[in-house]
Parts: structure tokens; C-alpha cells; sequence
């Protein structure tokens, strides 16, 4: 499996829009889309899906905008990721051919390796990511007198 750029740029994205929210204020993607250094053409599209989806709300109008449709610690990376990318795992049953090999390897290998992947994806928030952003560049700077 692999994320494409509209999953990562997605992720970015959120996390842009929630550290930047203050309250019921709005987000324009073209600020995202400068602080992200991304399109904002491709913006357009992800936040269209994300909408879509209930994970974001749109604003119209000349001070108008996106802002974060739940509480942070309600959006998982996995919602935000199933949402652009749709289903994570790396193997699907479907493409399985029916026979007592396969069926050991779907069984002990391809379920175990999916279960983890959304475990991961489902336990990690929005509202983590963004602790972990602020405390990242909060740590940052030394200052000496």
C-alpha cells in the first residue's frame, strides 16, 4: 500500500486547517494552500471529498471558508485517509484465488497486516497530530539571556 499525495496533502491540510482555526472562523484554501506550499486547485478537490464526507464544513461568501465539522479528538487519521484514499488495506479478500495456500497467507498474513494498518490509522486524532505539531515547534527555539 501506498499513500498517494492526495492522502498525505490531505493530512497536511487538516492538520493546517486545525491549527489555524480559532473558533468558527474559516479557513481559505488559498492560505493553506501558501503556508502548505500545494495547489490550490488540488486543494479544491481534497477539500470537496472532505466535505463530502462530513469532515469539513464549507462557508460561502467573501470571508468564507472550511472549518473542522467535529471536535479534533473525533476525526481519526483513518477517517481522514479512508476518505481520499478509500480502503487502506494492502490485500483484498476479493482479489484472493480460493485455495488452502492462499487462504493460510490471507488468514496469517494479509488480515494481520490490515488489522494493524487501520488500528494505527483509527487510534492516531486529528487533535494528537496537532499536539504533536505545536509541541514539535514549541521545543524548537532556545532562548538564552
Amino acid at each position: 500500500m501506498k499513500i498517494s499525495t492526495k492522502g498525505r496533502y490531505g493530512l497536511r491540510a487538516m492538520i493546517d486547517l486545525a491549527v489555524h482555526s480559532s473558533g468558527e472562523e474559516p479557513i481559505t484554501l488559498k492560505s493553506i494552500a501558501e503556508r502548505q506550499n500545494l495547489s490550490e486547485r488540488y486543494l479544491e478537490q481534497i477539500f470537496s471529498a472532505l466535505k463530502k464526507n462530513e469532515l469539513v464544513n464549507s462557508i460561502k461568501g467573501p470571508q468564507g471558508g472550511y472549518i473542522i465539522s467535529k471536535s479534533m479528538h473525533q476525526i481519526s487519521v483513518g477517517d481522514i485517509l479512508r476518505t481520499l484514499e478509500g480502503n487502506l488495506h494492502i490485500v483484498n479478500s476479493e482479489d484472493m484465488i480460493n485455495d488452502k495456500i492462499e487462504e493460510c497467507i490471507k488468514n496469517n498474513v494479509w488480515n494481520k497486516l490490515n488489522e494493524s494498518i487501520d488500528k494505527i490509522v483509527d487510534c492516531i486524532t486529528l487533535e494528537d497530530l496537532v499536539f504533536e505539531y505545536n509541541k514539535s515547534i514549541s521545543q524548537g527555539y532556545m532562548y538564552y539571556i
